[in-house]
C-alpha cells in the first residue's frame, strides 16, 4: 500500500512481491520509488501507473532490507540481510549493476549527500564495521 503520512489513508494498492517488504525508498524525481522484499527482490514503481512495477531486481541470498538512491537519482543501491549490495545504474534502466560482495550481517545502507561514497553498516557483535566505498571517475564502486 501506499499511504498518505498526514492523513495515514491509502492512496493506492500495488501488488508483485509474495512475502512482507521490508525497505523502501523515493528517487528525488518524487515520481519513482522502489520496495525491498523478504522473496528476495526489489522492485520498482511508477508513482503515475501502479498496475505492474517497472523493473523486478534479484537478490543472490536474502530479503532486501535496505534501499537508497544517490542525492542526484543516478544511482541506486540494495543491501540484502546479509553477504550482498547492489548497485545499480538508474539512467541504464537498472541493467548496468555491480555487485559487492563480502561476509558479514547488513545494518543498512546509505550514499554520502555528494554522492560519491556508499556506506554499509555492518553488525557483528565482535567485528562491527563501516564500510565506505567510492567512486572512481569512471564511476566503477572500488
Amino acid at each position: 500500500m501506499l499511504v498518505d503520512p498526514q492523513t495515514g489513508k491509502t492512496v493506492a494498492e500495488f501488488h508483485g512481491h509474495l512475502d512482507y517488504s521490508f525497505a523502501s525508498s523515493w528517487h528525488p524525481d518524487g515520481v519513482t520509488f522502489a520496495t525491498g522484499n523478504q522473496d528476495k527482490t526489489c522492485r520498482i514503481w511508477d508513482i503515475r501507473n501502479l498496475s505492474r512495477s517497472v523493473a523486478v531486481l534479484s537478490g543472490n541470498l536474502a530479503a532486501i532490507r535496505s534501499i537508497r538512491f544517490t542525492s542526484d537519482g543516478s544511482y541506486m543501491a540494495t543491501a540484502e540481510a546479509a553477504d550482498f549490495v547492489h548497485v545499480y545504474d538508474v539512467k541504464s534502466g537498472y541493467e548496468k549493476e555491480q555487485e559487492i560482495d563480502f561476509f558479514g550481517e547488513i545494518a543498512g545502507i546509505s550514499f554520502s549527500p555528494d554522492a560519491e561514497s556508499l556506506f554499509v553498516g555492518i553488525w557483528d557483535r565482535t567485528y562491527a564495521s563501516l564500510l565506505e566505498y567510492s567512486w572512481r571517475k569512471n564511476n566503477a564502486c572500488v
